[in-house]
Parts: structure tokens; sequence; C-alpha cells
């Protein structure tokens, strides 16, 4: 069984790196051989014993049967997030959320016998951004200390620190990851992508193209978001430092689309976003995007991470403003410009938010929401803007307001770009709200 759950563990780790359709479906069929395997070892039922409730089950379980459960759910947690790489449309989102479900109830189930853990990247890319650091840690302390060179663990290792806001000790540790080995070139390619958003929370824009650049050269997971990437970064630089690289910001954005790739028949849903966000480069005048690198910031939640530096995130509140004042003095505003007025303010409250300034926050976030009939391209603003809203009644102690706020955005809008992105955050948010003292409106 681990055996199975071990080999299984190495292909679906090079399927999620490389983002090749064949080793995706050589992982998938693995993942299948392993469950297969796993189910060998599992406690048989009886039709009516199925019916019950598992936790009647467990205390019938003979030790090999409860390593079956476990690698069971194990394998069903990576068979749910190579159906989220294979495609975010809502289908998969359902199955993989189905899947996931199960594994927890198993995992759930088990405890009494087997105290499982699953942290670094779910949580924080798709939930809420808030995972158990302190216990991350502890797990990764004795590997640490067994296997200091270890490129995955010198990997974790900085991935920690950077969700700790400690961006200096994690851009060190990524660099001594990449230094660490030579033969799987796709752990350099996590490094530059971690490094790349590592210095765009410090608005170093200069190393941030420099990684930005080295995945559009080296990596094949998705050229279209290198590129697109690549040109938000350039797009936040002055002229004279773009002029230095020698780079063409309309022709790297007039790139994308031809970029855009397919797994399975389907797009991949974040290309989508920089497909549409870039034709706005395709006309003969193009119409320049506001802020788009820290638009992709929010989109992977980068907000949450930098959040955690106080003096990162009054530089981005600079920059943002600063955006906000050239779009308030447009002496020809183009009709993309409700779009990126609300776009502006919704990152402006973020920021708020995380300085504490909560009241200013909230004006920010209900100032989008009654532009919601004048935005005409970005319809994804909305959504987002209820759940960030619902987030900071939560923070102020409103759980009641949070969660109307928050079930509205789930309830009622559908067919936006990153629609199942928001729909994790959503389920994560919920999730922390049950149990909560119910707050007067």
């Amino acid at each position: 069984m681990y055996h199975a759950l071990g080999y299984s563990s190495i292909l679906v780790m090079q399927a999620t790196m490389t983002f090749e359709h064949r080793d995706i479906q050589t992982a998938m069929a693995t993942i299948k051989d392993a469950l297969h395997t796993c189910q060998r070892f599992r406690k048989r039922n009886s039709m009516v014993g199925s019916l019950s409730s598992l936790v009647s089950k467990q205390s019938n379980l003979q030790e090999e049967e409860m390593h079956a459960e476990i690698c069971y759910a194990e394998c069903l947690l990576q068979k749910a997030t190579l159906t989220f790489v294979q495609d975010e449309n809502m289908i998969s989102f359902i199955k993989g959320g189905i899947k996931i479900r199960t594994s927890y109830q198993i995992y759930n189930d088990c405890v009494v016998v087997v105290v499982v853990v699953v942290v670094v990247v779910v949580v924080v890319l798709e939930g809420t951004g808030e995972g158990n650091l302190v216990e991350a840690e502890a797990l990764l302390e004795p590997y640490q200390q067994k296997y200091p060179n270890g490129s995955i663990i010198l990997f974790y290792s900085a991935r920690i620190a950077t969700l700790r806001g400690n961006f200096e000790k994690a851009q060190s540790r990524y660099e001594e990851c990449i230094c660490s080995q030579q033969e799987w070139k796709q752990i350099h390619h996590l490094c530059y992508w971690e490094l790349m958003w590592s210095h765009t929370y410090q608005q170093d824009w200069q190393q941030a193209y420099r990684y930005a650049d080295l995945l559009c050269k080296e990596s094949r997971w998705s050229k279209a978001i290198y590129v697109y990437q690549k040109a938000a970064i350039l797009s936040m630089m002055s002229e004279e430092e773009v002029k230095k690289t020698g780079e063409n910001i309309v022709e790297l954005f007039r790139q994308v689309e031809g970029l855009k790739q397919r797994l399975a028949g389907k797009s991949i849903p974040t290309e989508k976003f920089a497909v549409r966000k870039s034709r706005r480069y395709n006309a003969a005048n193009p119409v320049r995007l506001v802020i788009p690198a820290l638009e992709m910031m929010y989109v992977w939640n980068g907000f949450t991470i930098v959040g955690k530096r106080a003096d990162n995130t009054e530089s981005l509140l600079v920059t943002i403003e600063t955006a906000e004042e050239q779009l308030r003095n447009e002496p020809n505003p183009s009709e993309f410009h409700p779009d990126d007025s609300c776009l502006v303010q919704m990152l402006k409250g973020l920021c708020l938010k995380h300085l504490g300034r909560l009241l200013q926050a909230e004006l920010c976030f209900t100032q989008v929401l009654s532009s919601e009939r004048r935005i005409r391209y970005d319809h994804y603003l909305i959504p987002f803007t209820l759940y960030e809203l619902g987030l900071l009644y939560k923070q102020q102690g409103d759980f009641t307001k949070a969660t109307r706020f928050i079930e509205n955005a789930k309830m009622n809008y559908k067919d936006y770009s990153m629609e199942s992105r928001l729909h994790f955050r959503i389920h994560a948010a919920l999730n922390s709200l049950k149990g909560s003292p119910v707050s007067t409106p």
C-alpha cells in the first residue's frame, strides 16, 4: 500500500510541476492503481454496513485495515489535486470537492488512532490563505535535521518563510534549493515562481522580472501565464527601466492569446483570465492595464501573504493610490475606466484592511459594489469584493453580516472569471464561520 502511495505521490508531484498532459494522465492512472491496491486491504462492508456511519466501523478495524484507510484517503486527495489541475470548471470543482470530503471523513474517523495533518499549498492558494504554520514547521523540523540540504525540504522551509512574511529568508532558502540539485529542473522552476512573487511583494520589479523571464525561457507549464506575468511586471516599471530590458510590453501582451493551451479539451482558467485581460493590447491604440502585477498578486492570494508585513503593505498602498490618482485625472477615460477604478478600489481596500484601517477598507469595498452596473468587463470584481467585505465583517466580529455577504457572492453570481477559485475561498471562509457566535446585524 505504501509503495503504491509513494509511487503515485512522486508522479503526482511531477505532473503538477511539468503540467504535461502525458504526465497528468500517467499520474492519474497510477493513482487509480494505488486506490485499487488500497481497496484490497480495506475492511469489506455488507450493503447494510456500508450505509452505516464509518465511525462505528472504525472500532472493528484491524491494524492493516487502518493503514489501508489512511492510504486510501491520501490517494483520494492526490486524485482531487489532479482533478483541479486538469480543469477548474464547476464540474471538476464538484468532483474534486467530493473526493476531498470523502478523504476528510476517513481522516476524521481514523483520528482516534492516527493523527494526520494535511498542509503549505491548496489552503493558501485556493482557500482563505490561513494555514497552521506552527504545525507545518513542527512537521518539517525533523526532516530539516536529517536532510538539511534536501531540495524539497529547503523548498518547504522557504515556503513557510514566505507565508510568515519573511521574504528575505525565503529568497535565501529558494536560492539554496536551486543550488542543491541540478537533476530535476522543475524544482528550479517552482523556486523561480516563488522568487518572482517574493520580489513582487516587495515591489522589487527588476528581480521579479528576472525570474519571470527565466520561467518564460525554461518552463513549459504555462507559457501564456508566464508571458502575461512578465508583461504585467514590466508594466510596473518606468519607461527607462523597461528600455534597459529590451522588452516590448505591447508585443508581450499580444503574444499571450496564441500561447493559451488546452488540457483534456479544456482551457486553464488562469490562462483564460490572462488572455482576456491582454486583449486590451490588440487594438490599434492599446488601452494599458492598471497595476496588472498587483491584480495577479490578488488572483494568487498574495495580499494575504504580503499583509503580514506592514512595511510592504504600506508601499503597495502608495502604488495603488498613485494609480487611483492617475485614473481620477484621466482626461479621456476609456470604456475600461469603471472596471479599472473598481479594481483599484478593491485592492486599496485589501491593503487598508491588512493595515487595520477597517472603516476605510469598508468604504473602498462598498464603492466597488455601488459601481456594479458600470462594470463592463471585469465582472469578477463584484463577487470577489462581496467575499472580501464578508471577511472584513468577520474580522470585526459581525459573523451574521459576514455570512450574509459571503453567501451573496456564492449564490447570486455565476459565469465570471475564476469562479471556482472564489468558491474554494468561500467554502473555506464559511467553514471558518461555522460555530462562530452569532452577532447582531
